[in-house]
């Protein structure tokens, strides 16, 4: 199996480009978009492309569509240390197969390797619908070994519970995390931002990953009962929240 990488990042290039190698796999590389493309070619040579999603030039979203324009079940998996419910929901709309975040383990990047060898054909018409679309099923990976994805919730929820399956590499155990938002930092939110963003939203999604993420890699371990609850959001996140459109 052959995997291209596109990093403009001569370090990130070699860690991912010894891991893999270590697993197996036979590895390309290119610094940007534009040689990227020139390597893929008609893609007949690559069974995964890793694709980064700032780079000078041509950035990622854009190598991802000049891509798929040329090989629509090419398997592409998004990386980027800058990941957001927006971005997330573009590149999947547009057809890559997963998204993995910088800095990323040996662990993660294999796995991330082999669920898009996984992925069968196709993917891009299951794709399509609205629903998909604003809830992508994005995994994220901590450092010390956690990995968890959103739980689907159901399309009426109005609890402010977001549900997540959370596995730990090293212990092979697997548990469900529920984070809930507390009614006054919504309340909070609105009064400051003049903005009233859904508690199942995908704001309020985002904000309760980021906490269980930081809860996990500072504390390594689950939360106890299973249970955590985002009670404010910091000034940046505010000013996100004044701008967002996803809700």
């Amino acid at each position: 199996m052959k995997v291209l990488i596109i990093d403009d990042e001569p370090h990130i290039r070699e860690m991912m480009s010894l891991t893999l190698e270590a697993a197996g796999y036979e590895v390309g590389e290119a610094a940007d978009g534009e040689e990227g493309l020139v390597q893929f070619g008609d893609g007949d040579a690559y069974d995964v492309v890793l694709l980064d999603q700032r780079m000078p030039g041509i950035d990622g979203l854009e190598t991802l569509r000049r891509l798929l324009a040329r090989t629509p079940d090419a398997r592409i998996v998004m990386v980027t240390a800058y990941a957001s419910v927006e971005l997330a929901v573009e590149a999947m709309r547009l057809g890559a197969t997963n998204f993995l975040r910088k800095p990323m383990t040996p662990e993660a990047l294999r796995g991330a390797v082999a669920g898009a060898l996984a992925e069968r054909p196709f993917r891009r018409e299951r794709r399509t619908s609205s629903t998909e679309l604003e809830k992508p099923a994005i995994e994220a990976v901590t450092l010390n070994g956690f990995r968890f994805v959103a739980a689907p919730a159901p399309t009426d929820a109005t609890n402010g519970e977001h549900t997540f399956r959370v596995r730990h590499f090293g212990a092979g155990t697997e548990s469900t995390v529920t984070v809930s938002i507390d009614p006054e930092a919504i309340a909070r939110v609105e009064r400051l931002t003049g903005r009233v963003l859904h508690p199942n939203g995908a704001f309020w999604r985002e904000q309760a990953e980021q906490l269980l993420a930081e809860f996990l890699w500072s504390q390594g371990r689950m939360p106890e009962n299973g249970r955590l609850i985002v009670q404010d959001v910091t000034r940046d996140d505010l000013d996100v929240a004044a701008v967002w459109q996803f809700d």
